[in-house]
């Protein structure tokens, strides 16, 4: 073999090393992407009931699916490839199937990890996410129409769903029942985005962390 032809021979070895090597990192990269990302494209899911924050979640959570197996109402679904969020994780679409928030919990006590905490025994000290009317301009009840569904579904009525009645600016004389949700007495079942009676739902369930503003330390608030 020539000098030429040597030369010629280590080049495409080189060349075919350093394809290797990109498709594994590239491989690498898209299983990586695969198994624990697609949160780019993730959607607001909501956590099954006593589920901790997302990196201490993340961290116990061994996505063996016992969760959902436990369910009674299949309200807990398992992420698959396409799902937005990494593969195994459970999570909730409150619009398909919400929470009913069981008196005893079985997705909770069924985990293994202590990813949904044990000690979340009753449904006030469940935190899924927070109800907000997202479309204030399509609720019934804020057209003036009785409506109130979201409020009379509500498993802590009077508490986590109110209603303030004032009157209607459009007619002057009938009145509003408003929808008003405490995000304090909130726990993110779902029950109310799954009623609503529009075709797509004026109050949704999303994760706290996404409606939540934070006051800046500077602003001090008297009464608190």
């Amino acid at each position: 073999m020539s000098d030429a032809e040597k030369i010629d021979s280590e080049e495409r070895v080189s060349r075919r090393s350093i394809l290797r090597s990109a498709t594994g990192t590239v491989s690498g990269g898209l299983l990586m992407y695969i198994l624990f990302g697609m949160l780019g494209r993730g959607k607001n899911f909501l956590k099954p009931p006593g589920a901790a924050e997302d990196e201490v979640f993340n961290s116990l959570c061994i996505r063996c699916g016992k969760c959902a197996k436990s369910c009674p109402y299949d309200a807990v679904k398992i992420a698959d490839i396409d799902e937005g969020t990494a593969i195994g994780t459970p999570y909730i679409i409150a619009r398909e199937i919400p929470c009913y928030l069981c008196e005893d919990f079985p997705c909770i006590s069924s985990c293994p990890t202590n990813a949904l905490d044990h000690t979340v025994i009753l449904r006030e000290q469940v935190k899924m996410g927070t109800a907000i009317v997202t479309d204030r301009e399509s609720c019934l009840s804020l057209n003036g129409i009785r409506c109130e569904v979201c409020y009379r579904v509500c498993p802590l009525i009077d508490k986590a769903i109110t209603l303030e009645t004032y009157r209607n600016p459009r007619t002057g004389r009938h009145a509003i029942f408003e929808p008003v949700v405490h995000r304090d007495q909130c726990v993110g079942c779902g029950q109310c985005e799954y009623k609503c009676v529009l075709d797509r739902p004026a109050i949704k369930v999303l994760p706290t962390k996404v409606i939540a503003g934070k006051v800046g330390k500077h602003y001090i608030f008297g009464w608190k």
